[in-house]
């Protein structure tokens, strides 16, 4: 799990992990991007990470794939993203290609759902909790 201030540069993350796994063996590679859309007005997002649970979650997932013989990796930005750039990635890599695309969706959609990260709204520089674009999480009490 990796987190960088701002919009993350795609291209190096996504280059890095295929040369970190290029010895690995893997029969399939499945990247996700998520890109900051222009709508509502918003000049960008802004997240908040709460990052000791985020990376007991990604652990968990560690566990899951390396039990089906694959390694997921990820990468999230902190602070404002602006519009059109990304701050989210993710990959999966597996012997089988089924495996990556089947791993790959369940793992993004659980991150949407479960992950501690707060989306806020920027716009004209002030920064407006996304209620409407957030998923509260289950089991978290105030934090929901």
């Amino acid at each position: 799990m990796e987190l960088y201030q701002g919009s993350l540069d795609v291209k190096a993350i996504f280059a890095r992990w295929l040369d970190e796994e290029a010895q690995s063996n893997y029969g399939a590679y499945i990247p996700f991007v998520g890109t900051i859309r222009a709508e509502d007005d918003i000049d960008a997002l802004s997240f908040d990470i709460y990052e000791p649970v985020l990376q007991k979650w990604f652990d968990g997932w560690q566990e899951k794939a390396t039990a089906l013989g694959a390694v997921v990796k990820m990468a999230h930005s902190i602070g404002d993203v602006p519009v059109h750039t990304s701050s989210y990635v993710s990959a999966v890599f597996s012997p089988k290609r089924r495996v990556a695309l089947e791993l790959i969706d369940i793992f993004v959609e659980d991150f949407k759902a479960n992950a501690p990260i707060w989306k806020y709204d920027v716009k004209q520089g002030k920064r407006i909790y996304a209620a409407d674009r957030s998923t509260p999480m289950s089991g978290a009490g105030l934090l929901s």
